[in-house]
């Protein structure tokens, strides 16, 4: 099978480009904020709300805006250390119309992990290939003015053959660039991929089959558990909740923490076999109680600065 190269990528993604050019240079959303932006409808649309992207570029600006506005509304609900007031629309009324379904900020909360395992593999594997010319141009030193005519840089990015040789003259010279306000404390790095790629159809990262949230990370599905001093939870005793509440494969591994002098493991960390039960066991808390055997055990996602 012959290779799916950019220029064809391109023309594939055309309406997700030309929507992401929109938000920075008509709506004067950041780099970061319109790469976020289209990260949250991106997964909105892998997870059974389709077309958003098409039917938002039919939208006056205002409600472009409007729209964009409640999707950094999402972000900020899915970074909150504390969840916020849920509005009587459900805070995401424009959204809802958009899509013709039940919407809410809701799913952010109840969803929250799996909700940004899915937006980092649509940053990394969707975004940093589809807009990867666009965002050279703009953080190259020639090209980094929020002062440009949105209509030429719109005509520039959409004349394919324009892009296409200018991204195989620069391939030559391509090295790391740094895209601002990544590493993100939610989604972490954001890897735009060097050079000029021939991509296969085949490749699960353009053409997939899977869901966004299917190449996660082990520590994407991992939980942190805590346990009360004085009252001693052993490993097979925190397997066999998990097992009976959320089935047999649920726990992948589970590691009990170094023994206290009393020969009591005060923490662990437990492997699961998906991110969605990340989120069924917390229940859009951020830290959930539970009891094994009578015993009090915390849990809470798991964070490298735990």
């Amino acid at each position: 099978m012959m290779p799916l190269t950019t220029n064809e990528l391109h023309l594939f993604h055309k309406t997700d480009r030309a929507l992401f050019c929109r938000l920075m240079f008509k709506q004067n959303l950041s780099i970061t904020q319109a790469l976020l932006v289209m990260g949250v409808w991106l997964w909105l649309e892998y997870t059974n709300y389709p077309n958003i992207i098409s039917t938002m570029m039919q939208l006056s600006d205002s409600l472009v805006k409007s729209l964009s506005n409640e999707a950094l509304t999402c972000l900020d609900t899915l970074a909150a250390f504390k969840n916020p007031p849920i509005p009587k629309d459900g805070g995401l009324p424009l959204t809802k119309i958009l899509v013709q379904k039940d919407i809410t900020l809701k799913l952010f909360i109840m969803k929250r992990y799996t909700a940004i395992a899915g937006i980092k593999s649509v940053l990394n594997n969707i975004c940093a290939r589809v807009f990867k010319d666009i965002l050279q141009n703009i953080l190259s030193t020639t090209y980094y003015n929020y002062n440009y005519n949105y209509n030429n840089y719109y005509k520039y990015n959409y004349n394919y053959t324009n892009v296409a040789s200018t991204s195989r003259a620069r391939s030559s010279n391509s090295r790391p660039f740094v895209v601002p306000g990544f590493p993100h404390p939610l989604f972490g790095d954001f890897v735009v991929p060097n050079g000029v790629e021939d991509l296969d159809l085949l490749d699960a990262k353009i053409w997939s089959n899977k869901g966004p949230c299917d190449d996660v990370t082990e520590e994407d599905k991992t939980m942190f558990i805590t346990f009360s001093r004085g009252f001693p939870v052993s490993e097979e005793e925190v397997r066999e909740l998990f097992i009976t509440d959320y089935g047999y494969g649920s726990v992948v591994e589970i590691v009990m923490g170094n023994y206290a002098a009393n020969n009591q493991s005060m923490f662990a960390t437990m492997v699961l076999n998906g991110v969605a039960m990340v989120d069924e066991i917390l229940q859009g808390l951020r830290l959930a109680k539970l009891r094994a055997n009578g015993k009090d055990i915390w849990v809470r996602k798991y964070d490298r600065r735990n």
